[in-house]
């Protein structure tokens, strides 16, 4: 096991080095660039057009499967969860503070790639009316109706679909480490009820799925929210502190103190940039999943979901998470890692009870990302098999796999589940960043026309037909 987890550190340190760092930034610049920083500046627009309307009747505009606001909710159950809570935690613990300021730097200009990941969802997805009655995408649908790469397409499906579900066992580790933290209830126990209760969601298909999202991350994500704000609130005059400790910790080396170890200004970069795709998923792809499936009259509107799912992942949790632990001095005062420091942090700030309602929402998030994580990996077997009905026989067996590593691996040392989770995130972002970079003119087009004549149109009451794509359907994609 050790010469295992050697070997995948080594890999790890090679794939998220230097140029990872650089051309995923540098690609999340040059589409602000050329967006006009849309994404980042029209918040009030972007709000008003996404969470502004949630409580509107209706499902939305336009062929799908579900609203635009579920999508989100499936994609958001990919996004905020233990991510941002053990993710950033072994973030600090791997690069110190600092790692959150290139956390907050991916993000910001992450939020143009993680729009165009979900513009080629909507314009190369395929209606899949035989075997499921759903709107699909993912990143092998996009090889072959965008280049026509059938093969390599299939090689791909095959690899996200064997390999996807084993990232989901850093959700069952942090889970059974901070469950224990706080309740000293077995990882046994822990992972039977996970493994159960997700096979019960994910066995009800896309419906069932987003409908327990739109209800349960919203919810939770809130009740983490202000869990940590009461943190940050009773220590305000910390604050400053903090946040010369995190930009400074960005630039310069951090000496070792107490059980941190210390970090270098490159690891801080690393685990900041590896830690943050993992949790916002910026440039992996899964965006073009999850909203491959909305109703929306054009594909730049369901493009402004991605603005806030990064926004509230990265800039929020995962800012309160980072904040929580530093405040508290809990990343050089405990052994601890993953989701048991953040326990360990909330129960330094308010006692027994504040670690065990953080074990509980750590908890649920966990729960909600594996079954979000579920649906993308269903759509590569979806992929893999076709419109058949082959598709639908063989789903049931893939989902009891697809729940074995959450339930086998849970207990295997945080760093290694990471590390293979990184290696896996890294393969998906260098995939993504060649479709946004061989099909950006296509990008680019959909997004003059939404804000330079679709937009323009209907606030002049001209009611212009809606823009949606179906590659199965269309005789040229």
């Amino acid at each position: 096991m050790e010469a295992i987890a050697q070997w995948l550190y080594a890999i790890d340190e090679l794939v998220w080095g230097t140029p990872m760092t650089v051309i995923l930034i540098g690609t999340g610049i040059i589409l602000s660039i050329r967006f006009g920083f849309r994404y980042q500046r029209k918040m009030c627009f972007n709000a008003k057009n996404t969470y502004g309307q949630i409580l509107e009747k209706g499902e939305g505009e336009g062929e799908g499967t579900i609203s635009g606001f579920r999508a989100a909710c499936t994609a958001l159950a990919n996004t905020v969860g233990t991510g941002n809570i053990s993710g950033v935690a072994t973030a600090i613990v791997s690069g110190g503070p600092g790692a959150l300021f290139w956390m907050w730097l991916s993000a910001f200009f992450g939020m143009s790639t993680k729009a165009c990941e979900i513009i080629i969802g909507q314009r190369y997805r395929e209606h899949y009316k035989d075997s499921m009655d759903e709107f699909v995408c993912d990143r092998s649908f996009v090889l072959k109706n965008a280049f026509g790469w059938k093969r390599g397409a299939v090689v791909l499906a095959v690899f996200c679909c064997l390999f996807g579900p084993w990232t989901c066992s850093v959700q069952t580790e942090a889970v059974v480490g901070s469950m224990n933290e706080a309740f000293g209830i077995s990882g046994l126990a822990t992972v039977t009820v996970i493994g159960l209760t997700c096979l019960v969601t994910i066995w009800g298909g896309l419906r069932r799925i987003s409908q327990v999202m739109s209800k349960a991350v919203p919810l939770m994500a809130g009740a983490y929210i202000l869990m940590g704000l009461g943190i940050i609130f009773l220590h305000w005059r910390e604050i400053p502190a903090v946040v010369e400790l995190i930009f400074v910790s960005a630039f310069s080396p951090v000496a070792a103190v107490g059980g941190f170890a210390g970090a270098t200004v490159r690891d801080a970069i690393q685990f900041g940039v590896a830690r943050g795709i993992y949790s916002n998923d910026v440039g992996t792809g899964y965006g073009m999943i999850a909203h491959a499936t909305a109703r929306t009259d054009h594909p730049v509107r369901q493009s402004l979901w991605g603005w806030g799912e990064v926004f509230l992942d990265t800039m929020i949790i995962c800012s309160i998470t980072a904040f929580t632990i530093i405040i508290t001095g809990s990343y050089y005062t405990s052994e601890a890692t993953s989701g048991t420091l953040t326990t360990v942090a909330f129960s330094n700030a308010y006692g027994a009870l504040g670690g065990q309602m953080t074990a509980v929402v750590i908890a649920v998030l966990a729960w909600t990302t594996i079954i979000g994580m579920y649906y993308t990996c269903e759509k590569s077997v979806n992929y893999a098999l076709g419109d058949t009905r082959l598709n639908k026989r063989l789903m049931p067996l893939y989902k009891l796999y697809y729940m074995l590593p959450c339930v086998i691996f849970y207990n295997v040392q945080a760093d290694v589940l990471w590390a293979f989770t990184d290696i896996l995130s890294a393969l998906y972002v260098a995939v993504t960043l060649f479709i946004i970079a061989a099909r950006h003119k296509e990008i680019f087009r959909l997004f003059d026309d939404f804000w330079e004549r679709y937009l323009p149109a209907g606030e002049r009451g001209e009611n212009p037909p809606i823009v949606s794509f179906d590659c199965k359907s269309a005789k040229e994609c």
